[in-house]
């Protein structure tokens, strides 16, 4: 089987993620100059039809490459720049802070989900240290599709998530936290550990794996619904 490959001298652009995957190769924007995403995004742009992300790029970097390839958007929050997001579909995501200074990661989760065309909702400083706060939210945690659980300190709001709903829920432990939270390895590894069966945990901080933990699923369930012979809407990895 031959996959399609943008050379570019110094990437090789997946122009066949989209095919496979449902969503074009993600661009990771640290360690890159703003010529290099230029130009992976151009190629992505006129290799695929879906939506073209590049994740982590601050701001400075993030206008010379508007400059340059125009029709894109910029979200400061998430650090994520946008080009042909995805038309809203009907999976729904519940992404859930323990506390504000998780908001961050939980802007990268949520802003890559949208982009990939999931329905996302944002319940904000639920953590367990109140855990009448989540409780208030049960009823629309129960109707997600599917939960991400962004937390730092020990991370036990993602078993207490786990326990209260159905659809599965996916972990982000983050970097938050005083010492013995060792830079979010605490909350990862309690994540790892929660008794709250079927826990997805993605890697510290990692808001875009979670969301395309999200769209694999979302991804995975529109294939299945979709007849045999016809093309499904899309319902929306990383270089």
């Amino acid at each position: 089987m031959s996959e399609r490959v943008a050379d570019l001298g110094f990437a090789r652009v997946d122009l066949d993620r989209q095919a496979r995957q449902g969503a074009p190769e993600v661009v990771y924007g640290p360690g890159k100059t703003a010529e290099e995403i230029v130009a992976i995004v151009s190629a992505l742009l006129a290799g695929n039809t879906g939506p073209v992300l590049a994740t982590r790029v601050e701001s400075a970097t993030a206008g010379a490459v508007l400059a340059a390839v125009p029709g894109g958007v910029y979200e400061p929050a998430a650090r994520l720049l946008v080009w042909r997001p995805a038309r809203t579909g009907s999976f729904e995501v519940v992404v859930v802070t323990a506390g504000t200074s998780d908001g961050p990661v939980a802007a990268e989760a949520a802003a890559v989900a949208r982009a990939l065309g999931l329905a996302v909702t944002v319940v904000r400083d639920v953590g367990v240290a109140g855990i009448h706060r989540l409780l208030a939210e049960t009823g629309r945690l129960r109707a997600a599709d599917a939960v991400i659980v962004v937390a730092g300190m020990e991370g036990a709001l993602a078993s207490a998530v786990g326990g209260l709903v159905a659809a599965p829920v996916i972990a982000v432990p983050t970097s938050v936290g005083y010492g013995a939270a060792l830079e979010g390895v605490t909350a990862l590894l309690a994540m790892l550990s929660s008794c709250a069966a079927g826990l997805t945990v993605v890697n510290i901080d990692s808001g875009f794996g979670a969301a395309m933990a999200a769209h694999r699923l979302a991804h995975a369930t529109t294939r299945r619904t979709t007849p045999a012979g016809t093309q499904a809407a899309q319902p929306g990895g990383q270089r």
